[in-house]
């Protein structure tokens, strides 16, 4: 909004009590975008047609159509598939892809480079006053040979989201979703041989301010860029997912917060926490919230319980997303989803605040089925135990031990789609340079 503008009215005369909502709302009408909410999921809907993203006269939203592309020289061997890390740095593929942003002119033409090193200023606004934002979502190669993508718009929206939190600039999310395929069109083939059926590789897009200017302000430089890289597999852990529930004294997110945004400032505080529990043999923090120790998050996932209710019936639960305390995950989304679809009738799903107290109870009067952590890093993965002051809450894994019916259920359902074994509209797949 140009200086001289006069400010927006707020209806209702909320604009004292709803100022980051309201920023958010200006942003994205002068942007062409608009928001809506169905069940505590944010949508972004971008009006048709090249450019639509970007409403003001003189500035440019990205264009992933202009994408140039500069093929690395170096030859690099693709490592084992248990090798994802080597002398302590992750092993990424061959390229990446950098789209720059400044206040006076927008988006300037991304461009697919060779993978390296990025140059900032020691006072860049990102170093400073963490405007950084990030995604995180896999590609696939299927039983059928082909590559894929899981939801990508889904990823490409809730970074506009967590990118319109911390004062970075909007875009396009169709664009982004366009670029991350056009990485992967380039870098899938050799990264993901189709002699291993079955893999997947780790993309990272990135969003930094990289304003050289101290002060704290919304920067007038950013840079937005998408990595792919080798991870292991965090979803089969011997014996099941093991939970220590957080501390009294620290809290990962609140309410008011920007725990349902995907931003760093998220992720570096809880680490002393999750440190500590994984020294005392847990594999994360089961994150509490509130004088009422209310669950939320297992780790950086979204944490799910199956019991039966007092009444008989039994219940999917897990944490809501309308007080925007924890992230709405593209995986918690999917799962809801298809228990919704698959499992009505034999399982209610239920998004509503719960205790740990609650899962106490459940256990010892022997309600407690299973429970399980979803998201893209940890996928579907069983919870075999939480401990909780002094006490272990031992849950059921099923006859196998590798996890309960649901979970198996759900987690056998996404991984059809993801690796090709159905089709179905969220599978995208990538048509590959060769």
């Amino acid at each position: 909004m140009p200086p001289s503008a006069a400010p927006p009215t707020v209806p209702n005369g909320r604009g004292d009590a709803d100022l980051t909502s309201a920023a958010v709302e200006h942003i994205m009408a002068e942007n062409g975008l608009s928001t809506g909410s169905t069940n505590g999921h944010q949508h972004i809907h971008t009006p048709s047609g090249h450019g639509s993203g970007v409403s003001r006269p003189n500035l440019q939203d990205i264009d992933a159509s202009k994408l140039t592309y500069t093929f690395t020289t170096l030859s690099r061997g693709v490592p084992p598939p248990d090798v994802h890390s080597i002398d302590g740095a992750t092993v990424c593929t061959d390229h990446m892809i950098t789209v720059k942003w400044t206040s006076k002119s927008g988006w300037e033409t991304p461009e697919l480079r060779p993978y390296g090193p990025l140059a900032l200023m020691p006072t860049a606004s990102v170093l400073h006053y963490a405007t950084e934002c990030f995604e995180g979502l896999k590609a696939y190669r299927g039983f059928d040979g082909k590559l894929r993508l899981f939801r990508p718009d889904c990823n490409a929206a809730r970074l506009l989201t967590s990118s319109l939190r911390i004062s970075l600039p909007a875009f396009s999310p169709a664009e982004v979703e366009k670029l991350i395929i056009a990485l992967m069109a380039v870098d899938g083939p050799k990264w993901l041989p189709r002699d291993r059926p079955g893999s997947f590789i780790y993309l990272r897009p990135t969003f930094i301010g990289t304003q050289a200017q101290l002060g704290v302000q919304a920067p007038s430089e950013a840079l937005l860029y998408i990595i792919a890289s080798y991870m292991p597999i965090l979803d089969r852990p011997p014996g099941g997912l093991k939970l220590h529930t957080s501390p009294d004294d620290m809290v990962r997110a609140w309410v008011g917060g920007f725990g349902y945004a995907k931003v760093g400032a998220n992720y570096g505080p809880s680490l002393l926490a999750t440190a500590e529990a994984r020294a005392r043999g847990f594999g994360q923090i089961l994150w509490l919230y509130g004088s009422e120790a209310y669950c939320t998050e297992a780790g950086a996932s979204n944490f799910f319980v199956v019991w039966k209710n007092k009444e008989g019936r039994t219940e999917l639960v897990t944490a809501p997303l309308d007080d925007r305390l924890i992230l709405p995950g593209v995986t918690r989304r999917s799962v809801l989803q298809f228990a919704r679809e698959h499992l009505a009738g034999e399982v209610e799903v239920v998004e509503r605040p719960y205790t740990i107290q609650d899962v106490i109870d459940a256990d010892s009067e022997g309600r407690l089925l299973e429970t399980f952590a979803a998201g893209t890093a940890y996928f579907v993965c069983p919870v075999s135990l939480i401990h909780h002051r002094g006490q272990d809450i031992q849950i059921p894994m099923g006859k196998a031990g590798e996890g309960g019916l649901y979970s198996l259920k759900l987690k056998k359902w996404l991984a059809d789609v993801m690796y090709g074994n159905v089709e179905h509209p969220w599978g995208v797949v990538v048509q590959e340079r060769r």
